[in-house]
């Protein structure tokens, strides 16, 4: 699988795909998303959530241990992913076992069936790869947005076409995009979203200012929305650079949280301030989330235009 991840412009770059805007009524109907038909249902993978989710007793800051890493990957069984999906991850997945620890924790949070979204702060290039090693832990294989212009990359292309991840064209508006990952949704799959819609090469790591994308996806479908922090991935990789860093040797931690709540939103995504007001609860319990493996405060910005407080880029 590629190390690039998605990255749709920011504010100042034009229009993000992760803003999903509203459709135009005048615009010609796009490309039907696939239905919820087109795709067998992805199965449930209880004995890799088993002991994957055992390594929660270790106590925090622990890496998980060696067995637990190679049962997981042996014990997955190889459907739901197509050839190439597969086979990157086949491949990858020792290497990651080589070049860094991990500490994955929270995945009782993730659902072991049904359509659910997960929202993570963005660091690295290799921040794709290591939310598949976490996500496929818990026993969901992980679809993701990208740019459609990597569907036709001769390598990265093929893991893409056959895994069901999600192109962005991001010289469009992205309502196909926004229409592909609800389809994916509700037909049960479990969509990894990078809010923010991608990452500044110079910053303390907290999370910058996230667009409205994966609030909308879940006032849609009334999805959960699971929060997730990660830390260590620009360590691995950092933001400046395109080459691993083996020494020292890195430790990818993620910590996925409680579901967001938003029930008193749902079916009100073509509501700005609705819009608006879930994508500050999901970004504050991420930052939480965040914090925690940190083990700091994060720092406060102004208020936002409806007044409720911000962590600083």
């Amino acid at each position: 699988m590629s190390s690039q991840a998605p990255q749709p412009p920011l504010p100042d770059e034009g229009p993000s795909p992760l803003a999903a805007p509203a459709p135009d009524p005048a615009a010609p109907t796009p490309a039907r998303a696939p239905a919820k038909d087109d795709y067998p249902p992805p199965r449930p993978h209880p004995r890799v959530r088993r002991v994957a989710q055992g390594h929660d007793r270790r106590p925090p800051g622990r890496p998980m241990r060696l067995w637990r890493k190679l049962a997981i990957w042996i014990l997955y069984a190889r459907r739901d992913r197509g050839f190439g999906y597969g086979f990157a991850i086949d491949l990858l997945w020792p290497v990651l076992m080589a070049v860094a620890r991990w500490d994955f924790r929270g995945g009782r949070h993730v659902p072991r069936e049904g359509g659910v979204l997960l929202a993570v702060n963005h660091l690295a290039h290799v921040d794709p790869i290591t939310m598949v090693a976490y996500c496929m832990a818990q026993g969901r294989v992980p679809r993701f947005l990208a740019m459609k212009e990597l569907w036709g990359m001769k390598v990265v292309g093929s893991p893409l076409r056959g895994g069901r991840h999600i192109p962005v064209d991001r010289k469009a508006s992205g309502i196909e995009a926004y229409r592909a990952a609800v389809a994916a949704v509700e037909r049960g799959e479990c969509v990894v979203v990078y809010p923010e819609g991608g990452f500044p090469q110079h910053s303390d790591g907290w999370p910058q200012k996230a667009h409205t994308g994966v609030a909308r996806m879940a006032l849609a479908t009334g999805a959960p929305v699971i929060p997730v922090g990660q830390w260590g991935s620009n360590h691995l990789m950092p933001p400046t650079g395109v080459k691993l860093r083996l020494f020292p040797r890195a430790t990818l931690r993620v910590l996925a949280g409680d579901p967001v709540d938003l029930s008193d939103l749902v079916g009100r995504q073509g509501q700005r301030k609705a819009l608006q007001e879930a994508t500050d609860r999901i970004m504050g319990r991420v930052t939480e989330e965040l914090a925690t493996l940190r083990g700091e405060v994060p720092p406060v910005a102004g208020p936002t235009t409806d007044g409720t407080p911000t962590t600083s880029g």
